[in-house]
């Protein structure tokens, strides 16, 4: 398993907009990719499941899948302000 820790980039965390953008990505890979923050962990298909997680902007989260390319992709989305 893949598993890439990384710090959350936009500047109100993983709210609707960045949610939405990093669902939308995970959703395109067949492989089950979930995120994980303070012991909560979802799937990273769901914006709204990764609302859940309250993950505000420097929070470190964990992003994990059998697929390294996902985990990499999914990482980086995690890691920019995809606000701007």
């Amino acid at each position: 398993m893949a598993s890439k820790s990384v710090t959350v980039g936009s500047v109100v965390g993983l709210h609707a907009r960045p949610a939405a953008l990093i669902a939308a990505a995970a959703g395109e890979y067949d492989d089950d990719i979930t995120i994980s923050l303070n012991g909560a962990t979802v799937d990273a298909a769901s914006s709204l499941l990764i609302m859940t997680l309250g993950a505000e902007k420097g929070a470190v989260v964990t992003v994990e899948s059998e697929n390294e390319e996902a985990v990499e992709r999914i990482a980086g989305m995690v890691e920019q302000d995809l606000d701007a």
